[in-house]
């Protein structure tokens, strides 16, 4: 049977769980507007304005899968820029946060779940998000079985192995633990054992090829490889369904000149997605545009995960 998450559930993760610090961006950053965000330097020694930029996106399936399908889009940033861009292919989100935080990466798009840590300790500023022609955004986490595992209902997750994909992930690790507690009063290592497949279509071709007997995944991802004949619906079957959440935010880092922000912000704006590989790809979630975001409004479901989930942002 499959469970869909409510508003009111994932509302109650609040007081299910102690209350957390309230999110505090890291010491070598400053918010003197409240927007909870890295503020732009006002001391332009700080500022920089380099002649290529780097570009990577969250490294949610095969980076060499998503080269292509963003070489039109970063040609139009080009243009739009006068800069050099380039695709920088990472392999993890550790290693993309970390890339933004030691001044290797200047425009990306992270993962849900990586946003407030890239935010705190990296300095990355969000701003647009990918979303249909009507507006509407965001994908669901799921967890799914293979037909005839025996896993029918959350419940029958006790006493067995629970594939996540890392614990930087929303739907593949955040999203999941704070809601298992926070309605089946369950948790890792107590109720299931946890494993941690390293990324979501490891974790969906896990559960189609019955390695893993049931995974949390994001809906959207799932759909994509769907579409790509990488699996089929009839070897996964989702037996929970979470709210919809904000899918992978895009932005720059703090200490682009403004200038240079502006500009970026308006390659995202203006670029014209029909008939492109982007829109080949994410159309197949019914994505053909990007739209303005703020952390502060759009994330403020995924701070109160992290916050149920007790997590610090550690950025020494």
């Amino acid at each position: 049977m499959k469970r869909f998450a409510t508003l009111t559930a994932l509302a109650a993760l609040s007081f299910a769980f102690p209350a957390q610090a309230q999110f505090q961006l890291g010491d070598r950053y400053t918010d003197s507007d409240g927007d909870l965000i890295a503020d732009i330097p006002t001391d332009e020694s700080a500022l920089i304005d380099p002649d290529t930029l780097i570009f990577a996106y969250t490294p949610v399936e095969d980076p060499a899968v998503y080269a292509e399908v963003w070489q039109g889009f970063l040609d139009h940033m080009s243009e739009v820029t006068g800069k050099d861009v380039q695709f920088f292919p990472v392999q993890s989100n550790a290693a993309q946060i970390e890339a933004m935080r030691a001044g290797r990466l200047h425009v990306a798009g992270f993962n849900t779940g990586s946003n407030p840590i890239a935010v705190a300790c990296a300095g990355f500023r969000p701003f647009a998000m990918m979303a249909a022609e009507d507006g509407s955004f965001g994908y669901e986490m799921e967890i799914i079985t293979y037909p005839g595992s025996g896993i029918e209902e959350v419940e029958d997750l006790r006493g067995e192995t629970l594939a996540f994909t890392s614990e930087t992930s929303n739907s593949g690790f955040k999203a999941p633990s704070a809601i298992l507690m926070a309605e089946f009063g369950m948790t890792a290592g107590e109720d299931f054992e946890a494993t941690f497949s390293g990324a979501h279509d490891n974790s969906i071709l896990g559960v189609a090829n019955e390695d893993y007997i049931a995974a949390s995944i994001a809906n959207s991802v799932k759909g994509r490889m769907i579409d790509r004949d990488v699996v089929s619906e009839d070897q996964l079957v989702t037996i929970y369904q979470s709210q919809t959440f904000p899918t992978t935010g895009y932005g720059t880092v703090y200490n682009l000149t403004p200038e240079l922000q502006e500009s970026i912000q308006e390659a995202f704006f203006s670029y014209d997605w029909e008939g492109t590989a982007l829109a080949e790809e994410f159309g197949r979630n019914g994505e053909d545009q990007f739209i303005p975001i703020t952390f502060q409004e759009d994330w403020a479901v995924i701070r109160t995960i992290d916050e149920a989930n007790g997590i610090e942002y550690n950025c020494n």
